[in-house]
């Protein structure tokens, strides 16, 4: 079911989307080679609880039989994972890697989610290129997250642009309504076609996020029951935030 927030609601929804805001201004200055994707997490969760705030990600049920809760703050997927990749000691950034972050803080009752995807280093054309597009890809999205247009025309919008640069966008997995749920309704795929779906409204509050690979559009899900990578190895990007949508144009919550 899809909830409209009331003023009172987004003011407190605020403050757990800027401080998932705040903790990738620290991340983005903290990321480096030689580190442990566990030593990001480390980090992130710190901040949040130091705000008065919960890691929601950490202990979220996988929904599947046999497959543990997610047992970290962040997700931190490199290169060819795509998302939900599960922090680890062992797991050590090198220069040029593309790493996505995907983070859900709870404060107030609400959630605040968004994703970034850093390069370490020095970065190769392609994956500047790749984690470029796929940025633009949600500020293109949200051109058509206003009253007057449906969830289709984002959707339509973010894959026609990514594909326009030759890449794909991952089908099995889409943005979502968020509030006092981490996942609530309206589903946002990030492709479709224009027209289609659930009319925009003020007082929505949505997380869009383009999922991207620079190869074919297939994936696979690891072992560990939670870990998404491309099926042929090439990388890939994500970038989401946190959205409401007001009378005029759509005010992005996750940015400070």
């Amino acid at each position: 079911m899809v909830t409209i927030k009331s003023k009172k609601e987004v003011e407190q929804m605020r403050e757990a989307c800027r401080i998932t805001a705040l903790v990738y201004e620290v991340l983005e200055k903290e990321i480096h080679a030689g580190m442990s994707t566990l030593e990001l997490d480390k980090i992130a969760e710190q901040i949040i609880r130091e705000h008065g705030a919960v890691p929601a990600q950490k202990g979220y049920p996988s929904g599947i039989k046999g497959v543990p809760p997610f047992p970290a703050t962040l997700c931190v997927s490199v290169n060819d994972e795509v998302i939900h990749g599960i922090p680890s000691k062992r797991t050590i950034i090198q220069e040029g890697d593309v790493v996505s972050i995907d983070l859900v803080t709870f404060k107030n009752g609400f959630h605040g989610d968004a994703a970034r995807t850093f390069i370490v280093g020095k970065a190769s054309k392609e994956a500047q290129k790749l984690v470029d597009i796929t940025k633009q890809a949600f500020f293109e999205g949200i051109q058509f997250a206003k009253p007057g247009f449906r969830i289709g025309d984002i959707s339509h919008r973010i894959g026609e642009f990514v594909e326009s640069h030759g890449y794909n966008v991952v089908r099995e997995f889409q943005g979502h309504g968020i509030g006092r749920q981490m996942h609530e309704d309206p589903g946002i795929p990030n492709y479709g076609k224009a027209g289609r779906g659930m009319r925009i409204e003020p007082g929505m509050t949505l997380a869009i996020e383009p999922m991207v690979m620079a190869g074919k559009p297939n994936i696979l899900e690891l072992d560990d029951g939670w870990t998404i990578v491309t099926e042929d190895g090439s990388l890939a990007a994500h970038y989401e935030n946190t959205i409401l949508i007001t009378e005029n144009e759509p005010e992005v919550l996750t940015l400070l």
